[in-house]
């Protein structure tokens, strides 16, 4: 059975880079939301007629923690009703109808092999939930390989919360990499040369891809040609 819609509340708003923020969303009729790492929400916002194009769905760039409430960040997009709507008419307060949690994009069972979590833009969102998820349950787990791509340093999400897990979370690697900027402390270029280098040898690994259809395309591409079966692969696209 899906899952029923339901009113939910905004309860607080931070812009997080130019064109980003974070949304924290509390679902009062429940008393606690519980969810996997890496599922999504689905807003129906007032921007159609028609049921189907009022839909927009987010991954939930929160962690479970017993409360009602979840995170997510959005990007607004040129030209998107759903992203100017959020960004134009939502404040802290504002009423949103959503339908939740959503998705089989999850961990996979057994944690044994290393993970690469491949993402560009918002797509870090559902491995921020992941990643804190397996370091709050202190959960056993392989390598774990988190390569995120933006355009420049002001792009980063999450980067100081990124860089002191990877100081404190055994076996956690924080590859961020800047595609239109040189700064010192930083690869350059795109997300692919990083994953290549890192699974050269073929170590056991899933691969999990979120963000933008051309990047992944692509990493599925490399990702096969480096030999691994496709069945490695797990993907969630941002149309």
């Amino acid at each position: 059975m899906p899952e029923p819609w339901r009113k939910s509340t905004v309860v607080r708003i931070e812009q997080e880079t130019p064109n980003t923020r974070r949304f924290w969303i509390q679902i009062p009729e429940l008393e606690r939301f519980d969810f996997k790492p890496g599922q999504f929400v689905t807003l129906d916002l007032p921007i159609h007629e028609q049921k189907n194009k009022r839909w927009r769905s987010y991954s939930i760039a929160s962690w479970p923690n017993g409360t009602n409430v979840v995170e997510l960040v959005i990007v607004l997009l040129d030209g998107g009703l759903g992203t100017t709507y959020l960004f134009n008419e939502v404040r802290e307060g504002s009423e949103l109808i959503l339908r939740g949690p959503q998705g089989v994009f999850t961990l996979p069972d057994p944690l044994e092999k290393d993970l690469f979590l491949i993402c560009t833009g918002t797509g870090i969102a559902p491995f921020r939930s992941m990643v804190n998820y397996l370091e709050l349950h202190k959960l056993p787990h392989g390598n774990i390989h988190l390569i995120f791509g933006c355009r420049t340093q002001q792009d980063l999400l999450y980067y100081p919360e990124f860089a002191e897990l990877q100081k404190s979370m055994e076996g956690f690697r924080y590859h961020p990499t800047l595609s239109r900027e040189d700064k010192e402390g930083f690869s350059r270029g795109y997300v692919h040369a990083i994953y290549e280098a890192l699974a050269a040898e073929r170590p056991e690994a899933h691969f999990y891809l979120c963000g933008w259809r051309q990047m992944i395309d692509e990493a599925r591409t490399r990702i096969t040609t480096l030999g691994y079966d496709r069945k490695s692969i797990h993907l969630e696209l941002y149309d």
